[in-house]
């Protein structure tokens, strides 16, 4: 049986397209809180896992011995809109550590943020790797590579000590084994690693509370966290969904998006992660579902205030005419939106 429909676009009075998908919601002792759909299913989790893939700029000492602050591992965390703030982020990081932009290996792409690469083109320049969304993490990647003293050229090969460090780090924030055979390379060539919802939701709780973690890594963590509690639009950027919504919850809540339709969640205050996926990739999906959970844990006036543009956007069309809705579905307002009491499972 397919995962059930979570997310509903209505165009007038009538339902017009449909998501698919699925939400996990665990404790950081696994015990799951909220399941919808296939949670078991592997999924690639892609940009959702960056603040985990950052753990090792902070736990090798690379951070520190390059001087870098919060904004900069903030960054390392990022999907960025590719804005100058973010470019000259990226360039300082490189810069710390001795490198230079031709170091990076995620590629190039026009910035996100539609302004910035308008700006770039009427300038007559072509992007470049720090416009990508992930130069960040792969500044973060080269810095640990320096000071591992391992090779800067194959760091995002996933036999390379970079690599083995961010797969052991999820691997151990997961508590689940990761083979060989659930590797995929990632948009920006970094390896990517199949796990289930219920894994990565689990990581996600032990990454926002620390529990069961060495002392180093939940510092580590801890670190990442505020970083990005401090520093939300170095993590997306100017009226993306992941700043928008930490510049409101601050510390309480840790939320990252990925390609295709994945994102996760840590709430520190309430022990738990979230991972959603969405099938088709939608990322305008995607959001809802995890604005539809995220408003089933904070029931605060002004926590639901903040939650419901993302929890209902409006559909709009070039003449900025609201023509329609994206909104949670039946299946995924009755189980997400009702406050969360034990388990909760579809098929």
């Amino acid at each position: 049986m397919g995962n059930p429909v979570l997310v509903e676009v209505t165009r007038g009075p009538r339902v017009e397209s449909w998501h698919r998908g699925a939400v996990a919601v665990v404790d950081a002792d696994g015990r799951p809180v909220l399941a919808l759909g296939d949670v078991e299913r592997p999924v690639y989790p892609r940009s959702a896992i960056k603040p985990i893939q950052a753990l090792p700029l902070v736990e090798s000492g690379a951070a520190d011995r390059f001087g870098l602050g919060a904004e900069e591992l903030a960054l390392a965390c990022a999907s960025h809109g590719g804005e100058p703030g973010h470019v000259a982020t990226a360039t300082r990081m490189l810069q710390c550590s001795g490198l230079d932009p031709s170091a990076l290996k995620c590629g190039a792409h026009w910035p996100i943020h539609q302004p910035s690469a308008q700006a770039l083109m009427r300038a007559g320049e072509q992007p470049s790797p720090l416009h990508n969304n992930c130069s960040g993490k792969h500044a973060g990647f080269l810095c640990v590579a320096c000071a591992l003293d391992a090779d800067r050229t194959r760091y995002t090969e996933p036999a390379h000590p970079v690599q083995r460090l961010v797969k052991a780090a999820l691997a151990d924030l997961a508590c689940a084994a990761i083979g060989e055979d659930m590797c995929a390379i990632d948009g920006c060539s970094a390896p990517t690693w199949a796990l289930p919802l219920l894994s990565l939701a689990r990581a996600f709780a032990r990454f926002g509370t620390g529990r069961g973690l060495s002392s180093e890594r939940a510092q580590a963590a801890a670190r990442l966290r505020a970083a990005c509690a401090e520093h939300p639009w170095h993590v997306a950027g100017s009226g993306r969904f992941c700043t928008e919504i930490m510049r409101h919850f601050g510390t309480r809540l840790l939320v990252k998006s990925g390609a295709e339709g994945v994102v996760c969640a840590a709430l520190p205050g309430e022990g738990l992660g979230i991972a959603v996926k969405c099938d088709d990739g939608a990322s305008r999906a995607a959001e809802v579902m995890m604005a539809a959970t995220a408003a089933s844990l904070f029931r605060a006036d002004a926590d639901q205030a903040a939650l419901q543009p993302y929890l209902r956007p409006a559909l709009r069309n070039w003449n900025g005419i609201t023509v329609g809705t994206i909104r949670p579905s039946g299946a995924l307002a009755r189980d997400a939106l009702a406050p969360a009491q034990g388990v909760r499972t579809d098929p």
